[in-house]
């Protein structure tokens, strides 16, 4: 937890109001309005944010955690940010102590909605106010809901499947599916952004289905045996709608053993640095960035609020598939990128130069624009 700032603002105040006491009518007036402006301060509740692990994606502990960091130091609010590192007993203990230890506050990403309907159920009983992150917990009823568009992500990536194999002329190419983890409803979303662009093509006959496989946990090696599979049993497999970039990374592995890399073009999600070293390199077609510190930002602007005994106002909402409740949310939108437009993500702060351009990357940096 973050402490320190609510003590001394009320250390200032008293000597404040020490201060104006003999002040007349205007030292009163004076030392009120501090008064109710450290009140106020002291009235914001602690924030607990439970992160889900660190690695399924890179950006948890590299993006997420740093920009909310940033946020609530920048609020003055008291914060304490753990990752759950993909266990569901460590996340409700987790839970269990920041309810305990006094967080009025919880923002979750959900390792499945089973688990995080119980912290939301239980937060939600203790009077604490709950946000779901990124993730939807369905059934949870949680208070607010930020994340992106998450079926436009999907869209992104079909769109960007078809372009790379349209610009390699491809014809009738077996698509193989390496989807996000099966009880991650945000997979579910993306499935069904990118069956919406490559459905019709496979109906038309224009492409052809081939091998699909949800990855559980959205863990990295698991999708490298899985995809493995795949190739085995469809050697001829000429393109891949993977969910994110580090299963994209497990088939591009895979794809260099059996020199295909570069030649079967991959999707991914997140603009790591791997991911956009992949692009950069020709074995990846393409990512979709979500700025997250626009998501980061807009969650910690509603847990400020929440903690300060506020009730915000959010820009939209989405329905809950399981209660058909509607969920107020906030949905930010995403970018695709190829490698002509990989400078967007280092101008725009998610990852530097420094990181992306090391060693063979430094020409490739330099052949596509980025400063």
């Amino acid at each position: 937890m973050r402490k320190g700032i609510l003590s001394l603002t009320a250390t200032a105040a008293a000597l404040a109001l020490g201060l104006t006491a003999c002040g007349g009518e205007s030292g009163q007036t004076s030392s009120t309005s501090t008064a109710q402006a450290t009140a106020s301060q002291q009235a914001a509740g602690k924030i607990g944010v439970i992160l889900p692990d660190s690695k399924s994606s890179a950006r948890w502990e590299t993006a997420d955690r740093k920009y909310l960091q940033e946020a609530f130091e920048a609020a003055g609010v008291e914060y304490d940010i753990q990752n759950a590192q993909n266990d569901k007993t460590a996340f409700q203990t987790i839970a269990d102590q920041m309810i305990t230890n006094g967080a009025t506050v919880l923002m979750i990403v959900n390792l499945d909605s089973g688990t995080g309907k119980t912290v939301i159920d239980k937060a939600r009983s203790q009077g604490v106010a709950t946000i779901d992150y990124d993730r939807l917990t369905l059934g949870g009823n949680a208070a607010y809901y930020v994340s992106f568009d998450n079926e436009k992500v999907g869209q992104l990536q079909g769109e960007g499947l078809v372009k790379c194999l349209t610009d390699q002329g491809a014809e009738k190419p077996i698509v193989a599916y390496l989807n996000g983890s099966p009880t991650d409803n945000n997979a579910t979303l993306f499935k069904q952004g990118y069956d919406g662009v490559l459905k019709p093509k496979f109906d038309a006959g224009e492409y052809v289905k081939g091998p699909e496989q949800s990855v559980p946990d959205w863990d990295n090696t698991q999708a490298g045996t899985l995809f493995e599979q795949m190739l085995t049993s469809e050697p001829k497999i000429a393109g891949v709608l993977s969910a994110n970039d580090g299963l994209g990374n497990a088939a591009i592995t895979v794809l260099k053993k059996n020199k295909l890399n570069g030649k079967v073009p991959v999707t991914g999600q997140d603009a790591t640095v791997q991911g956009l070293q992949n692009i950069l390199a020709g074995d990846q077609c393409m990512t979709v960035y979500k700025a997250v510190k626009k998501e980061a930002d807009a969650a910690a602007k509603l847990a400020v609020a929440l903690a300060k005994g506020e009730k915000p106002a959010a820009s939209g909402s989405v329905k809950d598939p399981e209660t058909g409740q509607d969920v107020p949310a906030e949905l930010l939108d995403p970018q695709a990128i190829y490698a002509d437009n990989v400078k967007d993500v280092v101008a725009d702060g998610y990852v530097t130069k420094e990181e992306l351009c090391t060693g063979e990357f430094a020409e490739k940096c330099t052949e596509a624009g980025i400063q």
